[in-house]
Protein backbone atom coordinates (compact mmCIF):
# COMPACT_ATOMS: atom_id res chain seq x y z
CA UNK A 1 0.00 0.00 0.00
CA UNK A 2 2.94 2.34 0.74
CA UNK A 3 5.59 3.04 -1.88
CA UNK A 4 8.14 3.64 0.87
CA UNK A 5 7.48 1.31 3.80
CA UNK A 6 10.22 2.99 5.85
CA UNK A 7 7.79 5.88 6.41
CA UNK A 8 5.73 3.64 8.68
CA UNK A 9 7.80 4.13 11.83
CA UNK A 10 6.78 2.71 15.20
CA UNK A 11 9.47 3.90 17.66
CA UNK A 12 10.05 7.27 19.28
CA UNK A 13 12.56 9.62 17.62
CA UNK A 14 15.01 11.02 20.17
CA UNK A 15 18.22 12.89 19.38
CA UNK A 16 18.34 11.55 15.85
CA UNK A 17 17.79 7.91 16.83
CA UNK A 18 14.79 5.57 16.91
CA UNK A 19 14.16 4.51 20.48
CA UNK A 20 12.10 1.50 21.51
CA UNK A 21 9.99 1.43 24.65
CA UNK A 22 9.57 -1.47 27.04
CA UNK A 23 6.07 -2.13 25.71
CA UNK A 24 3.88 -1.23 22.76
CA UNK A 25 0.32 -0.11 22.07
CA UNK A 26 -1.77 -0.72 18.95
CA UNK A 27 -2.77 2.02 16.52
CA UNK A 28 -6.04 1.05 14.84
CA UNK A 29 -7.89 2.15 11.74
CA UNK A 30 -11.13 3.82 12.93
CA UNK A 31 -12.85 2.59 9.77
CA UNK A 32 -12.79 -1.10 10.70
CA UNK A 33 -10.88 -1.34 13.98
CA UNK A 34 -8.03 -3.29 12.41
CA UNK A 35 -4.55 -2.80 13.78
CA UNK A 36 -2.18 -0.78 11.60
CA UNK A 37 0.93 -1.09 13.75
CA UNK A 38 2.23 -1.58 17.28
CA UNK A 39 3.91 1.61 18.49
CA UNK A 40 6.51 1.89 21.26
CA UNK A 41 5.41 3.34 24.58
CA UNK A 42 8.00 5.46 26.35
CA UNK A 43 7.92 7.09 29.78
CA UNK A 44 9.66 9.58 32.06
CA UNK A 45 13.20 8.31 31.51
CA UNK A 46 13.08 8.69 27.74
CA UNK A 47 11.25 12.01 27.97
CA UNK A 48 13.91 13.49 30.24
CA UNK A 49 16.57 12.23 27.84
CA UNK A 50 14.77 13.91 24.94
CA UNK A 51 14.41 17.20 26.83
CA UNK A 52 18.06 17.25 27.92
CA UNK A 53 19.17 16.37 24.39
CA UNK A 54 16.98 19.10 22.94
CA UNK A 55 18.45 21.60 25.39
CA UNK A 56 21.97 20.63 24.38
CA UNK A 57 21.02 20.90 20.71
CA UNK A 58 19.45 24.30 21.36
CA UNK A 59 22.81 25.73 22.43
CA UNK A 60 24.03 25.01 18.90
CA UNK A 61 20.84 25.49 16.86
CA UNK A 62 20.13 28.99 18.21
CA UNK A 63 23.45 30.14 16.75
CA UNK A 64 22.84 28.63 13.32
CA UNK A 65 22.10 31.43 10.87
CA UNK A 66 18.46 32.09 10.02
CA UNK A 67 19.30 31.44 6.38
CA UNK A 68 20.68 27.99 7.18
CA UNK A 69 17.72 27.13 9.40
CA UNK A 70 15.45 28.12 6.52
CA UNK A 71 17.31 25.79 4.18
CA UNK A 72 16.75 22.91 6.60
CA UNK A 73 13.01 23.61 6.58
CA UNK A 74 12.93 23.73 2.78
CA UNK A 75 14.76 20.41 2.55
CA UNK A 76 12.23 18.92 4.96
CA UNK A 77 9.42 20.31 2.83
CA UNK A 78 11.01 18.82 -0.30
CA UNK A 79 11.06 15.41 1.34
CA UNK A 80 7.38 15.80 2.18
CA UNK A 81 6.51 16.68 -1.41
CA UNK A 82 8.32 13.58 -2.67
CA UNK A 83 6.27 11.38 -0.34
CA UNK A 84 2.93 13.17 -0.07
CA UNK A 85 0.89 10.21 -1.36
CA UNK A 86 2.33 7.83 1.25
CA UNK A 87 1.88 10.43 3.97
CA UNK A 88 -1.76 10.92 2.96
CA UNK A 89 -2.33 7.17 3.02
CA UNK A 90 -0.85 6.84 6.51
CA UNK A 91 -2.99 9.76 7.67
CA UNK A 92 -6.20 8.22 6.32
CA UNK A 93 -5.38 4.83 7.81
CA UNK A 94 -4.91 6.14 11.34
CA UNK A 95 -7.38 9.03 11.36
CA UNK A 96 -10.11 7.89 8.98
CA UNK A 97 -10.71 11.00 6.90
CA UNK A 98 -11.19 10.65 3.12
CA UNK A 99 -7.94 10.43 1.16
CA UNK A 100 -8.65 13.67 -0.68
CA UNK A 101 -8.85 15.53 2.64
CA UNK A 102 -5.69 13.82 3.89
CA UNK A 103 -3.87 14.88 0.74
CA UNK A 104 -5.10 18.44 1.21
CA UNK A 105 -3.81 18.40 4.79
CA UNK A 106 -0.38 17.01 3.91
CA UNK A 107 0.15 19.45 1.06
CA UNK A 108 -0.98 22.29 3.32
CA UNK A 109 2.28 21.85 5.21
CA UNK A 110 4.15 23.54 2.37
CA UNK A 111 2.61 26.91 3.18
CA UNK A 112 3.80 26.73 6.78
CA UNK A 113 7.29 25.51 5.84
CA UNK A 114 7.83 28.25 3.25
CA UNK A 115 6.28 31.06 5.26
CA UNK A 116 8.20 30.41 8.45
CA UNK A 117 11.44 29.72 6.60
CA UNK A 118 11.24 33.26 5.27
CA UNK A 119 9.99 34.80 8.52
CA UNK A 120 13.00 33.38 10.34
CA UNK A 121 15.13 35.75 8.29
CA UNK A 122 12.95 38.69 9.32
CA UNK A 123 13.28 38.48 13.09
CA UNK A 124 13.77 42.15 13.83
CA UNK A 125 14.16 44.05 17.07
CA UNK A 126 13.66 47.75 17.60
CA UNK A 127 15.68 50.85 18.41
CA UNK A 128 13.79 53.26 20.65
CA UNK A 129 14.76 56.90 21.08
CA UNK A 130 15.90 57.41 24.65
CA UNK A 131 14.77 60.50 26.58
CA UNK A 132 18.28 60.57 28.05
CA UNK A 133 21.00 61.57 25.54
CA UNK A 134 23.49 59.58 27.61
CA UNK A 135 21.66 56.29 26.99
CA UNK A 136 20.52 54.16 24.05
CA UNK A 137 17.46 51.83 24.08
CA UNK A 138 17.07 48.66 22.03
CA UNK A 139 14.72 45.67 22.01
CA UNK A 140 16.08 42.27 21.00
CA UNK A 141 14.23 39.06 20.15
CA UNK A 142 15.85 35.75 21.03
CA UNK A 143 14.61 32.12 20.87
CA UNK A 144 12.85 30.95 24.01
CA UNK A 145 14.56 27.54 24.20
CA UNK A 146 13.20 23.97 24.27
CA UNK A 147 9.57 23.84 23.12
CA UNK A 148 7.16 21.11 24.18
CA UNK A 149 4.58 20.50 21.44
CA UNK A 150 1.44 18.47 22.12
CA UNK A 151 -0.80 17.93 19.10
CA UNK A 152 -4.31 16.45 18.58
CA UNK A 153 -5.56 13.58 16.47
CA UNK A 154 -7.86 15.46 14.08
CA UNK A 155 -5.06 17.02 11.98
CA UNK A 156 -2.04 14.84 12.81
CA UNK A 157 0.19 16.14 10.00
CA UNK A 158 -0.43 19.86 9.52
CA UNK A 159 -0.80 20.87 13.18
CA UNK A 160 2.64 19.50 14.14
CA UNK A 161 4.22 21.46 11.30
CA UNK A 162 2.16 24.58 12.08
CA UNK A 163 3.83 24.57 15.50
CA UNK A 164 7.25 23.06 14.80
CA UNK A 165 8.17 25.03 11.66
CA UNK A 166 8.03 28.44 13.39
CA UNK A 167 9.71 27.06 16.51
CA UNK A 168 12.65 25.75 14.49
CA UNK A 169 12.78 28.86 12.31
CA UNK A 170 13.03 31.00 15.44
CA UNK A 171 16.01 28.98 16.69
CA UNK A 172 14.20 26.76 19.21
CA UNK A 173 14.35 22.99 19.49
CA UNK A 174 11.28 20.77 19.81
CA UNK A 175 10.09 17.78 21.83
CA UNK A 176 6.71 16.72 20.47
CA UNK A 177 4.09 14.31 21.77
CA UNK A 178 1.46 13.45 19.13
CA UNK A 179 -1.99 12.15 20.07
CA UNK A 180 -2.04 8.48 21.03
CA UNK A 181 -4.71 7.74 18.39
CA UNK A 182 -2.61 9.12 15.53
CA UNK A 183 1.16 8.96 16.16
CA UNK A 184 2.11 7.49 12.78
CA UNK A 185 1.88 10.74 10.82
CA UNK A 186 4.19 12.50 13.28
CA UNK A 187 6.68 9.62 13.14
CA UNK A 188 6.65 9.79 9.34
CA UNK A 189 7.45 13.51 9.61
CA UNK A 190 10.36 12.61 11.91
CA UNK A 191 11.67 10.15 9.33
CA UNK A 192 11.59 12.88 6.69
CA UNK A 193 13.21 15.37 9.06
CA UNK A 194 16.04 12.89 9.51
CA UNK A 195 16.41 12.50 5.75
CA UNK A 196 16.41 16.28 5.37
CA UNK A 197 19.37 16.58 7.72
CA UNK A 198 17.67 18.26 10.65
CA UNK A 199 20.44 17.97 13.31
CA UNK A 200 20.02 15.42 16.12
CA UNK A 201 18.09 16.75 19.09
CA UNK A 202 16.49 19.64 17.20
CA UNK A 203 13.27 17.72 16.48
CA UNK A 204 12.10 14.85 18.70
CA UNK A 205 8.89 12.80 18.72
CA UNK A 206 7.71 10.85 21.79
CA UNK A 207 5.00 8.19 21.53
CA UNK A 208 2.85 6.84 24.33
CA UNK A 209 -0.66 5.51 24.91
CA UNK A 210 -0.84 6.75 28.49
CA UNK A 211 0.33 10.39 28.41
CA UNK A 212 0.71 10.71 32.19
CA UNK A 213 4.50 10.34 32.50
CA UNK A 214 5.41 12.11 29.26
CA UNK A 215 2.93 14.90 29.89
CA UNK A 216 4.23 15.45 33.41
CA UNK A 217 7.82 15.88 32.27
CA UNK A 218 6.92 18.14 29.35
CA UNK A 219 4.84 20.40 31.57
CA UNK A 220 7.11 20.37 34.66
CA UNK A 221 10.71 20.00 33.49
CA UNK A 222 12.57 23.29 34.01
CA UNK A 223 14.51 22.96 30.74
CA UNK A 224 11.23 23.17 28.78
CA UNK A 225 10.66 26.90 28.46
CA UNK A 226 7.72 26.90 26.04
CA UNK A 227 4.61 24.71 25.95
CA UNK A 228 2.22 24.76 22.99
CA UNK A 229 -0.93 22.65 22.86
CA UNK A 230 -3.95 22.19 20.61
CA UNK A 231 -6.85 20.18 21.99
CA UNK A 232 -9.85 20.27 24.28
CA UNK A 233 -10.43 23.04 26.78
CA UNK A 234 -10.64 20.54 29.66
CA UNK A 235 -7.18 19.10 28.91
CA UNK A 236 -5.83 22.56 28.17
CA UNK A 237 -6.86 23.82 31.60
CA UNK A 238 -5.07 20.91 33.27
CA UNK A 239 -1.90 21.47 31.27
CA UNK A 240 -2.07 25.22 31.88
CA UNK A 241 -2.11 24.54 35.60
CA UNK A 242 0.78 22.08 35.36
CA UNK A 243 2.92 24.53 33.38
CA UNK A 244 2.42 27.08 36.13
CA UNK A 245 4.85 25.19 38.35
CA UNK A 246 7.76 26.41 36.23
CA UNK A 247 5.99 29.47 34.76
CA UNK A 248 6.35 28.36 31.17
CA UNK A 249 5.64 30.48 28.11
CA UNK A 250 2.31 29.06 26.89
CA UNK A 251 0.29 28.97 23.68
CA UNK A 252 -2.96 27.02 23.65
CA UNK A 253 -5.64 26.62 20.99
CA UNK A 254 -8.63 24.96 22.63
CA UNK A 255 -12.35 24.25 22.09
CA UNK A 256 -14.61 26.05 19.66
CA UNK A 257 -18.44 25.81 19.78
CA UNK A 258 -18.35 28.17 16.81
CA UNK A 259 -21.54 29.85 15.51
CA UNK A 260 -22.61 30.85 12.02
CA UNK A 261 -25.34 33.43 11.49
CA UNK A 262 -27.43 33.16 8.32
CA UNK A 263 -29.23 36.49 7.89
CA UNK A 264 -32.39 37.05 5.86
CA UNK A 265 -30.40 39.04 3.29
CA UNK A 266 -27.83 36.29 2.76
CA UNK A 267 -27.16 34.55 -0.54
CA UNK A 268 -28.81 31.32 0.63
CA UNK A 269 -27.28 29.10 -2.05
CA UNK A 270 -23.79 30.33 -1.18
CA UNK A 271 -24.50 29.98 2.54
CA UNK A 272 -25.78 26.42 2.16
CA UNK A 273 -22.93 25.21 -0.03
CA UNK A 274 -20.20 26.84 2.03
CA UNK A 275 -21.44 25.83 5.47
CA UNK A 276 -22.37 22.32 4.32
CA UNK A 277 -18.89 21.51 3.05
CA UNK A 278 -17.24 22.95 6.12
CA UNK A 279 -19.63 21.32 8.62
CA UNK A 280 -18.97 17.83 7.32
CA UNK A 281 -15.27 18.25 6.58
CA UNK A 282 -13.31 15.65 8.56
CA UNK A 283 -16.67 14.32 9.82
CA UNK A 284 -17.17 17.56 11.74
CA UNK A 285 -14.03 16.98 13.79
CA UNK A 286 -12.47 20.44 13.46
CA UNK A 287 -11.90 22.85 16.34
CA UNK A 288 -13.13 25.83 14.30
CA UNK A 289 -16.02 23.91 12.78
CA UNK A 290 -19.59 25.21 12.88
CA UNK A 291 -21.39 23.94 15.97
CA UNK A 292 -24.42 26.23 16.01
CA UNK A 293 -26.36 27.32 12.93
CA UNK A 294 -28.31 30.49 13.75
CA UNK A 295 -30.77 31.03 10.90
CA UNK A 296 -33.18 33.95 10.52
CA UNK A 297 -36.71 32.66 10.89
CA UNK A 298 -37.80 34.10 7.51
CA UNK A 299 -35.26 31.99 5.57
CA UNK A 300 -35.22 28.99 7.92
CA UNK A 301 -37.33 26.65 5.79
CA UNK A 302 -35.52 27.54 2.57
CA UNK A 303 -32.09 27.06 4.15
CA UNK A 304 -33.02 23.79 5.84
CA UNK A 305 -34.56 22.32 2.69
CA UNK A 306 -31.49 23.08 0.58
CA UNK A 307 -29.12 21.89 3.31
CA UNK A 308 -30.97 18.60 3.64
CA UNK A 309 -30.75 18.02 -0.10
CA UNK A 310 -27.00 18.67 0.01
CA UNK A 311 -26.60 15.98 2.66
CA UNK A 312 -28.65 13.46 0.71
CA UNK A 313 -26.83 14.15 -2.55
CA UNK A 314 -23.22 14.57 -1.48
CA UNK A 315 -22.38 12.48 1.58
CA UNK A 316 -21.21 8.88 1.32
CA UNK A 317 -19.94 7.10 4.41
CA UNK A 318 -17.14 4.59 4.06
CA UNK A 319 -13.45 3.76 3.96
CA UNK A 320 -11.37 6.90 3.52
CA UNK A 321 -9.19 5.08 0.97
CA UNK A 322 -12.25 4.59 -1.27
CA UNK A 323 -12.52 7.53 -3.69
CA UNK A 324 -16.31 7.47 -3.36
CA UNK A 325 -16.15 8.18 0.36
CA UNK A 326 -16.86 11.75 1.43
CA UNK A 327 -17.49 11.14 5.14
CA UNK A 328 -15.30 8.99 7.33
CA UNK A 329 -15.67 7.60 10.86
CA UNK A 330 -15.19 9.40 14.15
CA UNK A 331 -11.85 8.85 15.83
CA UNK A 332 -12.79 6.55 18.73
CA UNK A 333 -15.58 5.25 20.95
CA UNK A 334 -15.37 8.22 23.33
CA UNK A 335 -15.88 10.59 20.41
CA UNK A 336 -18.91 8.84 18.97
CA UNK A 337 -20.41 8.28 22.42
CA UNK A 338 -20.25 12.03 23.15
CA UNK A 339 -21.84 12.80 19.78
CA UNK A 340 -24.62 10.30 20.42
CA UNK A 341 -25.18 11.63 23.93
CA UNK A 342 -25.63 15.23 22.77
CA UNK A 343 -27.96 14.25 19.92
CA UNK A 344 -30.07 12.06 22.20
CA UNK A 345 -30.32 14.92 24.69
CA UNK A 346 -31.57 17.27 21.96
CA UNK A 347 -34.10 14.74 20.64
CA UNK A 348 -35.40 14.05 24.15
CA UNK A 349 -35.95 17.79 24.67
CA UNK A 350 -37.94 18.37 21.50
CA UNK A 351 -35.53 18.53 18.59
CA UNK A 352 -36.43 16.84 15.30
CA UNK A 353 -33.95 14.91 13.16
CA UNK A 354 -34.84 15.61 9.53
CA UNK A 355 -32.10 13.24 8.54
CA UNK A 356 -29.78 10.99 10.59
CA UNK A 357 -29.76 11.22 14.36
CA UNK A 358 -28.07 7.96 15.31
CA UNK A 359 -25.05 5.73 14.83
CA UNK A 360 -24.64 4.28 11.39
CA UNK A 361 -24.79 0.54 10.80
CA UNK A 362 -21.79 0.48 8.44
CA UNK A 363 -19.21 0.56 11.25
CA UNK A 364 -18.76 0.97 14.98
CA UNK A 365 -17.41 4.52 14.76
CA UNK A 366 -19.69 5.94 12.09
CA UNK A 367 -22.41 8.47 12.94
CA UNK A 368 -25.10 9.32 10.42
CA UNK A 369 -24.87 12.81 8.93
CA UNK A 370 -27.52 14.58 10.95
CA UNK A 371 -29.70 17.67 10.49
CA UNK A 372 -31.58 18.81 13.60
CA UNK A 373 -34.33 21.44 13.73
CA UNK A 374 -36.55 22.73 16.55
CA UNK A 375 -33.37 23.29 18.55
CA UNK A 376 -33.47 25.22 21.81
CA UNK A 377 -30.69 26.97 23.78
CA UNK A 378 -31.62 24.84 26.80
CA UNK A 379 -30.25 21.75 25.07
CA UNK A 380 -26.72 20.65 25.96
CA UNK A 381 -25.59 20.94 22.35
CA UNK A 382 -26.01 24.70 22.55
CA UNK A 383 -23.30 24.87 25.23
CA UNK A 384 -21.13 21.85 24.51
CA UNK A 385 -19.00 21.39 21.42
CA UNK A 386 -20.17 18.52 19.23
CA UNK A 387 -17.22 17.00 17.41
CA UNK A 388 -19.21 15.12 14.80
CA UNK A 389 -21.30 15.30 11.59
CA UNK A 390 -24.28 17.04 13.20
CA UNK A 391 -25.83 20.34 12.05
CA UNK A 392 -28.21 21.83 14.67
CA UNK A 393 -30.44 24.69 13.44
CA UNK A 394 -31.55 27.47 15.80
CA UNK A 395 -33.64 30.46 14.78
CA UNK A 396 -33.54 34.18 15.55
CA UNK A 397 -35.55 37.28 14.69
CA UNK A 398 -33.27 40.31 15.02
CA UNK A 399 -29.62 41.17 14.49
CA UNK A 400 -29.22 41.95 18.17
CA UNK A 401 -30.66 38.58 19.14
CA UNK A 402 -28.33 36.77 16.73
CA UNK A 403 -25.24 38.50 18.12
CA UNK A 404 -26.29 37.72 21.67
CA UNK A 405 -26.81 34.05 20.82
CA UNK A 406 -23.51 33.82 18.95
CA UNK A 407 -21.56 35.24 21.91
CA UNK A 408 -23.53 33.26 24.49
CA UNK A 409 -20.74 30.75 25.08
CA UNK A 410 -17.55 30.37 27.08
CA UNK A 411 -15.71 29.78 23.82
CA UNK A 412 -14.49 32.17 21.16
CA UNK A 413 -12.32 30.49 18.54
CA UNK A 414 -14.13 31.44 15.33
CA UNK A 415 -17.47 32.83 14.17
CA UNK A 416 -19.08 33.16 10.76
CA UNK A 417 -21.85 35.17 9.13
CA UNK A 418 -23.59 35.31 5.78
CA UNK A 419 -25.15 38.57 4.66
CA UNK A 420 -25.17 40.77 1.56
CA UNK A 421 -25.57 43.94 3.65
CA UNK A 422 -22.13 45.52 3.94
CA UNK A 423 -23.03 47.59 6.98
CA UNK A 424 -24.33 44.52 8.78
CA UNK A 425 -21.20 42.50 8.00
CA UNK A 426 -19.07 45.19 9.64
CA UNK A 427 -21.33 45.57 12.66
CA UNK A 428 -21.66 41.88 13.38
CA UNK A 429 -18.05 41.05 12.55
CA UNK A 430 -16.90 43.62 15.08
CA UNK A 431 -19.41 42.37 17.67
CA UNK A 432 -18.30 38.71 17.51
CA UNK A 433 -16.25 37.60 20.50
CA UNK A 434 -13.92 35.32 18.56
CA UNK A 435 -10.34 35.16 17.35
CA UNK A 436 -11.25 34.58 13.70
CA UNK A 437 -14.28 35.84 11.78
CA UNK A 438 -15.46 34.66 8.37
CA UNK A 439 -17.84 36.88 6.38
CA UNK A 440 -19.52 34.94 3.58
CA UNK A 441 -16.80 32.31 3.98
CA UNK A 442 -15.66 29.69 6.47
CA UNK A 443 -12.03 29.64 5.31
CA UNK A 444 -10.28 31.62 8.04
CA UNK A 445 -7.01 29.72 8.54
CA UNK A 446 -3.84 30.92 6.82
CA UNK A 447 -0.19 31.13 7.70
CA UNK A 448 -0.55 34.88 7.11
CA UNK A 449 -3.22 35.37 9.79
CA UNK A 450 -3.04 35.00 13.58
CA UNK A 451 -5.01 31.99 14.77
CA UNK A 452 -6.23 31.41 18.32
CA UNK A 453 -9.21 31.98 20.56
CA UNK A 454 -10.87 34.36 22.96
CA UNK A 455 -12.20 33.32 26.37
CA UNK A 456 -11.84 29.56 27.03
CA UNK A 457 -10.81 28.87 23.44
CA UNK A 458 -7.19 29.50 24.24
CA UNK A 459 -4.32 31.82 24.94
CA UNK A 460 -1.81 33.28 22.50
CA UNK A 461 -1.70 33.19 18.71
CA UNK A 462 0.06 31.21 16.01
CA UNK A 463 1.14 32.36 12.52
CA UNK A 464 0.48 35.88 11.16
CA UNK A 465 2.04 38.44 8.84
CA UNK A 466 2.90 40.49 11.95
CA UNK A 467 5.14 38.90 14.59
CA UNK A 468 4.79 35.44 13.05
CA UNK A 469 7.47 33.87 15.25
CA UNK A 470 6.81 35.91 18.39
CA UNK A 471 5.26 32.92 20.17
CA UNK A 472 8.72 31.32 20.15
CA UNK A 473 10.80 34.42 20.92
CA UNK A 474 11.64 36.19 24.14
CA UNK A 475 11.90 39.98 24.16
CA UNK A 476 14.92 41.57 25.81
CA UNK A 477 15.32 45.28 26.60
CA UNK A 478 18.89 46.57 26.20
CA UNK A 479 19.95 49.86 27.77
CA UNK A 480 23.44 51.23 27.03
CA UNK A 481 24.69 54.06 29.21
CA UNK A 482 27.77 56.25 29.10
CA UNK A 483 27.33 57.43 25.53
CA UNK A 484 28.44 61.01 26.24
CA UNK A 485 31.00 60.30 28.96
Amino acid sequence: MLKDKNLLRTDSYIHGKWVKGKKTFPVKNPFDGKKIADVSEIGSKETIKAIEGAHKAFEVWKNVSAKERAEHLRKWDAQLKENWDDLATILTLEQGKPLEQSTHEVMGNTGFFNWHAEEGRRITGLTVTSPDPNRRFMIWKQPVGVVAVVTPWNFPSVLPIQKCAPALAAGCTVVMKPAEDTPLSALALAELADRAGIPPGVFNVLTCNDPTEVGYELSHHPLVRKFTFTGSTAVGKSLFSSCGNTVKNITMELGGNCPVIIFDDADIDKAVQTTFRFKFYNAGQCCNNINRFLVHKSVHDKFVDKFKKMIEKNLTLGNGLDKKTTLGPLINEAGIAKCEELVDDALAKGATALIGGARSTIGNLFFEPTLLVDMDPQMRMYREEIFGPVAPIYTFSTEEEAIKMANDTNYGLAAYLFSENIGRTWRVGEAFEAGSVGINTTDVVSELLPFGGWKESGIGRENSVVGSLDAYLEKKSLVISGIQE
